[in-house]
C-alpha cells in the first residue's frame, strides 16, 4: 500500500445553520411561473426552428456531412452482411409471430428505412427480434386460433384448416398490435418519457429475455417434430403446450425430425468454424444464408414435401404490400399487449444503443429513440409488418464488419428489397424445420444467461431474486403478463429496501470533522452527550413509523414511557400547586375575618411566604439521557407530508424531556419540503437545520456549555 500523504488544513468560520447559509449565499426565492414557462416554450425563432427540425429528423444533420471516403466502403460491406442475415432471421421470426414468412421480409425493410431517418444510434441493427416475435405470436394465435378456421374436407372426411383465411386474419392482428405499440412509443417520446426504461433493470431484462427464449423454443417444437399440437393461451399455457407436444411425439414426422437434427448440428459446427476463422476473414461467414440456400436446393431436388411430408414455406409473393389502415375493431383488444411490446422493444434498443454510444463517444437521445422506434412500428403496421426491435446478433455483425453509421442499416434494407422483389420465390421449397433450427441456434446465447444466477448470488442477491422471479413469471404467465408482473415485483423490492434500511449511530473519526457508523469502525467514538442518528433510505410514509421506532431503539429511550412519567409528574405538581393555593386563599380569608392583635399583622404574610417557598421545582435532567440528538438527513432526497410530521413529532416529543433535536445534511429540496410541510413556525426556525453534521455537533456542544454556565451562575 502506498504511503499516505498528509496535507494539513485549517478552516476557521462560525457555526452555520440553514438561515445563516441562506443569508450568506443569498438564496434566490424566485420561482418560475407556469404561464411564463409556457410562453417561453412556445416562442419560435429561426435558429430554434432549425434546431427543432434537426433534432426531430436527425438524418438531416449528419447525412450532408457524411464522410464518403472514410465510411462508404465499410458501411457497404456491413450493410450487405446484415442484409444477408435479415433474410433467414426475418423468415424464421415470422413463424414465431404466426404469420407467413414473407411478412418477416417486409418487417426487415420498411421499419429499417424509417429508423435510418429518425434514429440516433449509429451502430445498432433494428428489425425482427425473437422476443418481440413470440410476443406477437401469442397475440395472433390467441385472437385468430386455428379452431376458428376449420373446414370439413369431403374428400378425406376430416377437418382441415383454411390457412389462407387464417393467415390473412393473423396478419391483420399482428399489424394492428404493431401499429398501436408504435403509437404508444411516439406518445411516450413526445411527453419526454424516455426514462421509463429505467424501470427495466438489467437483471429484469436478462431474466425476461431468457424466459421469453424458452417460449420461443417451445413454440417451434411443432416444426421440429412435424406435429400439430393444440394452441393454448393464458397463464400456464407453456406447460400445457409442452405436455401436448410430448403426447404427440409418437406421431412425429421422421423426415422433419431428421432435417431438424441435421440442420442444428450443421449450424453449430459452421458457427464454431466461423468463430475460429473470424480473425482471418474480412467478412463473417453468412452461416444462416448458406444454410437456407443449401436446404432449399436439397428440398427441391429430393422432394421433401412430396415424398416425406416435410412442411415447407410455401408461396412467397413477389413485390410489396400496399398500405392498409389497421382494423379498429382489433385495436381495443390488444391495448395491453401493445404497451408491453412498446416497453420491451424500446428497452432493447436503448440499452444496446447506449453501450455503443458510450464506446464511440456520441450521444443517443432516449426520447428521440422512442419516436424513431414508434414511427418504425406505426408506419410498419400500416404496411402489414410486425413489431421490431434491436437484434444483438445482427448488431454485432454490423459492428464487426466495420459499420460506422446508419447508412449500413439503409443498405441492408436495400438488400431485403432486392430479395423481396426478384428472388424471394426461390425459397418456397425451404423446410420450416430449417427456420426453427436457425432460431434454436441463435437462441443458444440467451441460454448462457443462466450463468447470471451464480454471479448475482455473489454480488447482489436482491438482483438475483429479481432475475429468478422474472424468469419464472415469464414462463408461467406468458411474456405479456409476465413483463407486467415482473416490473411490479421489481418495484416491490425497491419499496421493501426502503422499508428495511440500515439505521446507524454515528461517531467522530478522531481529530477530523468526519462521522461514520460506530458499528463499522473500531476507532470511531460517539460524541459525549450527543446522539447522531442516520437512516440509509429516504423518509416517507412507508417507513416513517419504523424510523421513530429505530431512533428509540438506538438511543435506548422509551419516549412513550418518558412522556407518560413526565405527564404524571406534571399533574402531581399542578395538584400540589392547587393545594398550596387553596391553603393560601383560606389563610387570607381567615385573616380578613379575624382581626389580628397588634404586632401580629405580618405573621400571615410570613406564613404564606413560607408556604409558597415549599413548591417543588422540576428535577435535574437525567444524566443517562443525551442532551441533544442530531438527525443526519443526508441520504434523504425528499420528504412527503408524513415524513415532515414525523420529524416534527420527534422534535416535540424529545424536546419535552429536555433533549434538543436538530437536523443536519439536508438537501435544498428537503429544506423546501420542511418549509411547505409546516415544520417551521415562530418557535422553530431554520436555525435548527445545519448543512453539515459537524456544524450541528458544535452547535449542540456550545448550547450545552451555555446551559452549564447558566446553572453554575444560578447555584452561585
Amino acid at each position: 500500500m502506498a504511503e499516505r500523504r498528509w496535507v494539513g488544513y485549517n478552516v476557521q468560520r462560525q457555526i452555520l445553520d440553514e438561515e445563516a447559509v441562506d443569508e450568506m449565499a443569498e438564496k434566490s426565492e424566485s420561482k418560475v411561473v407556469l404561464s411564463e414557462s409556457i410562453k417561453k416554450s412556445m416562442r419560435c425563432s429561426g435558429p430554434r426552428l432549425k434546431s427543432c427540425l434537426l433534432d426531430s429528423i436527425p438524418v438531416l444533420s449528419w447525412l450532408p456531412r457524411y464522410p464518403v471516403k472514410d465510411n462508404a466502403l465499410s458501411d457497404l460491406i456491413s450493410g450487405i452482411s446484415v442484409g444477408v442475415m435479415h433474410l433467414p432471421q426475418g423468415m424464421a421470426y415470422a413463424l414465431l409471430a404466426a404469420v407467413p414468412p414473407v411478412f418477416g421480409l417486409y418487417s426487415s425493410f420498411y421499419p429499417v428505412l424509417i429508423y435510418f431517418i429518425f434514429g440516433t444510434s449509429k451502430h445498432i441493427s433494428v428489425g425482427t427480434y425473437a422476443v418481440m416475435s413470440v410476443m406477437i405470436g401469442s397475440v395472433t394465435e390467441q385472437l385468430a386460433p386455428e379452431s376458428n378456421f376449420m373446414q370439413w374436407d369431403n374428400g378425406t372426411n376430416t377437418s382441415i384448416v383454411d390457412e389462407t383465411a387464417m393467415n390473412k386474419e393473423r396478419v391483420k392482428v399482428a399489424a394492428a398490435v404493431t401499429f398501436l405499440s408504435g403509437l404508444f412509443q411516439i406518445l411516450l417520446g413526445l411527453v419526454r418519457f424516455g426514462f421509463v426504461v429505467t424501470y427495466l433493470s438489467e437483471p429484469l431484462v436478462r431474466g425476461y429475455t431468457t424466459g421469453a427464449a424458452i417460449h420461443v423454443i417451445v413454440s417451434q417444437l411443432k416444426y421440429t417434430f412435424g406435429t400439430n399440437p393444440l394452441r393454448h393461451s393464458g397463464p400456464l399455457s407453456l406447460i400445457y403446450t409442452v405436455l401436448e407436444v410430448s403426447y404427440l411425439i409418437p406421431k412425429t414426422n421422421v423426415g422433419t425430425l431428421v432435417v431438424s437434427v441435421v440442420t442444428i448440428i450443421g449450424l453449430m459446427l459452421a458457427k464454431q468454424l466461423s468463430v475460429y476463422l473470424n480473425k482471418k476473414l474480412p467478412v463473417p461467414i453468412p452461416v444462416e444464408l448458406l444454410t437456407i440456400i443449401i436446404a432449399t436446393i436439397i428440398s427441391w431436388q429430393v422432394g421433401l414435401e412430396q415424398k416425406y411430408g416435410v412442411d415447407v414455406v410455401g408461396d412467397i409473393p413477389s413485390g410489396l404490400q400496399p398500405p392498409v389502415l389497421p382494423d379498429a375493431t382489433v385495436l381495443g383488444q390488444v391495448i395491453g399487449n401493445a404497451f408491453a411490446l412498446a416497453v420491451v422493444g424500446y428497452g432493447m434498443v436503448i440499452s444496446l444503443g447506449r453501450i455503443f454510444a458510450l464506446k464511440y463517444g456520441y450521444k443517443v437521445d432516449s426520447n428521440q429513440e422512442l419516436i424513431a422506434l414508434g414511427l418504425s412500428n406505426s408506419i410498419g403496421g400500416i404496411f402489414q409488418c410486425f413489431a421490431i426491435s434491436c437484434s444483438m446478433s445482427r448488431t454485432m455483425v454490423q459492428h464487426s464488419t466495420g459499420g460506422k453509421t446508419q447508412v449500413a442499416g439503409a443498405l441492408s434494407a436495400m438488400v431485403i428489397l432486392f430479395i423481396t422483389l426478384w428472388i424471394g420465390h426461390l425459397f418456397e421449397e425451404l423446410p420450416k424445420a430449417v427456420l426453427a433450427a436457425i432460431i434454436y441456434v441463435n437462441l443458444s446465447s440467451m441460454m448462457k444467461q443462466f450463468t447470471d444466477i451464480p454471479a448475482l448470488w455473489k454480488t447482489n442477491r436482491v438482483d438475483m431474486l429479481i432475475w429468478v422471479v422474472t424468469f419464472i413469471l415469464t414462463l408461467l404467465l406468458n411474456p405479456d403478463l409476465g413483463l407486467a408482473a415482473s416490473i411490479g415485483f421489481s418495484m416491490l423490492t425497491v419499496i421493501f429496501r426502503t422499508q428495511l434500511p440500515k439505521y446507524s449511530l454515528l461517531g467522530q473519526v478522531p481529530n477530523t470533522d468526519i462521522y461514520r457508523p460506530v458499528e463499522d469502525y473500531n476507532q470511531v467514538r460517539q460524541v459525549p452527550g450527543i446522539l447522531i442518528f442516520r437512516c440509509s433510505a429516504t423518509l416517507y410514509f412507508a417507513n416513517a413509523e419504523m424510523y421513530q421506532d429505530a431512533l428509540a431503539e438506538k438511543s435506548g429511550i422509551d419516549i412513550t414511557k418518558k412522556l407518560a412519567i413526565k405527564k404524571k409528574l406534571e399533574a402531581k405538581r399542578k395538584r400540589h400547586e392547587k393545594k398550596i393555593a387553596r391553603k393560601a386563599r383560606k389563610a387570607a380569608k381567615k385573616n380578613t375575618v379575624n382581626v389580628s392583635p397588634p404586632g401580629q399583622e405580618e405573621a400571615p404574610e410570613r406564613e404564606e411566604h413560607t408556604s409558597v417557598a415549599t413548591i417543588e421545582v422540576d428535577p435535574e435532567p437525567d444524566p443517562s439521557l443525551p442532551r441533544a440528538i442530531v438527525l443526519d438527513l443526508s441520504p434523504v432526497n425528499f420528504l412527503d407530508t408524513v415524513g415532515v410530521k414525523t420529524l416534527r413529532s420527534i422534535q416535540i416529543d424529545y424536546g419535552e424531556i429536555g433533549i434538543e433535536v436538530v437536523l443536519a445534511g439536508c438537501q435544498t429540496a428537503v429544506v423546501d419540503n420542511l418549509q411547505t410541510g409546516g415544520f417551521f413556525n415562530e418557535k422553530v426556525t431554520k436555525s435548527c437545520v445545519f448543512s453539515t453534521i459537524h456544524d450541528a455537533v458544535l452547535h449542540c456542544q456550545s448550547t450545552r456549555m451555555s446551559q452549564h454556565k447558566d446553572m453554575a451562575s444560578t447555584h452561585f
